[in-house]
C-alpha cells in the first residue's frame, strides 16, 4: 500500500510538489446517486418543480463545483479543467408486491426513485483530476437536494464514489465495485 502523500515526515499536513512530475491527459469519472419519493422525481422529471429545470441547474451547479474543488478542498492543486460533463438517470421507484411508493414510509415499502449522477473531468497537468470529478458529482446531488427540499427533506444522497481514472504515473484505475 502507498504512503500517504499530503503529510510530511513529522506528520504535518502539506500540499504535494508536483512541479517535477510531466503533464499528461488525465481523465477521471466519479458517480453518486440521490434517492427520493416518487413524487419527488416526478416533479423533477416532468418539470413540475417550482424552481424551475432542477437537473438543468445541477448540471451547471457540478461543473462550478469540480472548477472550485481547489477552494474547497484544502491540499488540492487548483487545475485548469478541459473538460467537465455531467449526465443524469432518472431510476423509476419500483415496488414490492403489497407495498405503495408513495407511502409514507417510503423506503420500507421498497421504492427506488433516484437520480444518479455521473461526472467526468479532463485536464492536461501534473496532477489527477479525481477530486474535481468527486466534488462535481457532490455538488450536483446537494443541489438537487436544495431544490426539492421543500417537498423532500428525507432525501439520501449516497454511493458517490470514483468509478475510473487514467494519466499519469499510477496509469489507468478502474473501479471493481
Amino acid at each position: 500500500m502507498n504512503e500517504l502523500t499530503h503529510f510530511n515526515r513529522a506528520g504535518e499536513a502539506r500540499m504535494v510538489d508536483v512541479g517535477a512530475k510531466p503533464e499528461t491527459e488525465r481523465v477521471a469519472q466519479a458517480q453518486g446517486c440521490i434517492r427520493m419519493q416518487p413524487e419527488t422525481l416526478r416533479l423533477i422529471e416532468h418539470g413540475g418543480h417550482a424552481k424551475g429545470d432542477v437537473l438543468g441547474i445541477a448540471r451547471i451547479a457540478a461543473i462550478m463545483g469540480a472548477k472550485r474543488t481547489a477552494e474547497l478542498v484544502p491540499l488540492c492543486h487548483p487545475l485548469a479543467l478541459t473538460k467537465v460533463e455531467c449526465h443524469f438517470e432518472i431510476q423509476q421507484a419500483a415496488t414490492r408486491a403489497g407495498h405503495d411508493p408513495s407511502a409514507a414510509s417510503w423506503t420500507e415499502a421498497g421504492a427506488k426513485a433516484a437520480v444518479i449522477c455521473r461526472a467526468s473531468v479532463a485536464t492536461r497537468g501534473r496532477t489527477g483530476v479525481e477530486m474535481e470529478a468527486l466534488c462535481a458529482v457532490q455538488i450536483a446531488l446537494l443541489t438537487i437536494y436544495d431544490m426539492c427540499k421543500a417537498v423532500d427533506r428525507g432525501m439520501i444522497i449516497d454511493q458517490v464514489r470514483l468509478l475510473e481514472k487514467r494519466g499519469g504515473r499510477s496509469g489507468h484505475w478502474t473501479s471493481t465495485a
